[in-house]
């Protein structure tokens, strides 16, 4: 059961947007104390660490207990609003995802509504032995195979959207990747996957999509899986770009995350795909690896650049 608040909005200052990552309005740690207070006051003394930002959102850890999440941009509203429908019916498919637990309302200095969760414990990858990328092939597998076989009709349900962004559109798509490998190739020219990313990007010719679609996450990179200390697939977090789309889509992790032997046996649990599906399934581990790199160098973050290098390196096998 979702914990509601009930308050009237108030507008905020909304920002020029520069990147896609760019916020229309940062939210402080002091804010989201403030926020969380006046519409959660059993959580009371709140103590707010942040955890992250995200393209969309500002995520803190909230009384080492919860996780709130926060939107950045208004196009992440729909999607918190989505997911606050669509988890708490999902089934239990091997691998923990987070409950939504409290529903906050705009107020104070914040004009949009957010979201509060179950807090999971774990790490994003990184550094991983080619042993633990191994052992998380089969229970990747059997997670996505109950995604991608849950109801589309109670997804729909559910207020979950077909792909309205073209993420496989490669008609789209090929020309975008192109422009952020000639940019990763200014700014990184010494990088192995970065020059191995340019010349992949010549050679592609646009695929067609699937004709069947499923439910799938949508979003499932490496920085939203969660593995324990010792490497075990623990969390699949962030579902807010979650809609009814090719299963390509999720399928893109089985080349940032796992090693080309282990994606036997992957498929050999999920089922097998065809060629063009597998060639879809690169593209966009690779484009959204590509992405996420530059997105690492414009914020200096460093760690996620040399984790984004490592799988684009990995993907491109």
């Amino acid at each position: 059961m979702t914990i509601q608040s009930r308050k009237s909005p108030k507008k905020a200052k909304v920002k020029t947007v520069a990147h896609p990552w760019s916020p229309e309005i940062t939210v402080s740690e002091s804010l989201a104390v403030k926020l969380i207070t006046n519409d959660f006051p059993k959580l009371h003394p709140v103590r707010a660490k942040l955890l992250g930002k995200g393209f969309d959102n500002t995520v803190f850890e909230v009384n080492g207990r919860y996780v709130f999440r926060f939107p950045r941009r208004q196009i992440a509203v729909d999607l918190l609003q989505t997911e606050e429908r669509l988890l708490p019916i999902l089934p239990d498919m091997g691998i923990a995802i987070p409950v939504p637990i409290f529903s906050g309302s705009p107020g104070l200095d914040y004009q949009w509504p957010y979201l509060g969760y179950s807090y999971l414990q774990g790490q994003t990858p990184a550094h991983l032995t080619e042993k633990q990328r191994t052992e998380m092939a089969i229970p990747l597998a059997r997670f996505l195979r109950s995604l991608h076989a849950f109801p589309v009709e109670q997804a729909l349900g559910a207020g979950v959207k077909n792909d309205t962004l073209g993420r496989l559109n490669m008609n789209k798509r090929i020309p975008m990747l192109r422009e952020t490998a000639e940019k990763l190739c200014r700014i990184r020219p010494e990088s192995l996957p970065v020059i191995q990313l340019q010349s992949y990007a010549g050679q592609l010719e646009p695929i067609d999509e699937a004709s069947e679609k499923c439910l799938v996450h949508g979003d499932l990179h490496i920085r939203n899986i969660l593995v324990t200390k010792d490497g075990s697939l623990s969390g699949i977090i962030d579902w807010g770009d979650t809609h009814i789309g090719d299963p390509a889509v999720d399928l893109s992790a089985v080349y940032s995350l796992l090693p080309p032997e282990a994606r036997l046996l992957f498929f050999e649990e999920y089922g097998r795909i065809n060629e063009t599906t597998a060639a879809l399934a690169r593209f966009k581990a690779v484009y959204t690896l590509a992405i996420l790199l530059i997105y690492g160098i414009d914020l200096k973050d460093w760690v996620l650049v040399k984790s984004a290098e490592e799988a684009l390196e990995l993907a491109l096998i």
